[in-house]
């Protein structure tokens, strides 16, 4: 029998969920949590940076997926300063560290998925 199938659901934080898969989507799913994670994977980074490699996403859905993802302990929050202009500073916890591999398989699967199926194209193009 399978780990995440040995009781009839899983609790976490209060909440009940079906399975350890149902639970780690309802932590990193969506659109961009997990490419928020994976900006942040190799070193941490200001919101400006953030919002640079990741054009696509508004300003409010960027900042309340990084409010979700400091909430989840995925990430810390650091501030600078008391006065403005103050500097904020995202980075992994030791928690957002323990999805690496994941963010990492992710990552190499995609680029599987390009190679065989897709293409690479530069910015330029």
């Amino acid at each position: 029998m399978k780990k995440e199938c040995i009781g009839d659901h899983v609790l976490l934080n209060g909440k009940k969920y079906p399975c350890t898969v149902s639970l780690t989507m309802d932590l990193v799913g969506g659109k961009w949590k997990t490419v928020i994670l994976y900006h942040l994977k190799d070193a941490e980074k200001r919101y400006s940076e953030l919002r640079k490699e990741m054009p696509a996403v508004t300003e409010m859905t960027l900042s309340l997926q990084l409010k979700q993802l400091e909430k989840d302990g995925f990430i810390s929050r650091k501030v600078y300063g008391k006065k403005p202009p103050i500097k904020v500073v995202y980075s992994l916890t030791d928690f957002g560290k323990t999805f690496i591999p994941v963010l990492d398989a992710i990552t190499q699967w995609g680029n599987s998925v390009v190679s065989n199926k897709g293409t690479f194209v530069s910015a330029n193009n």
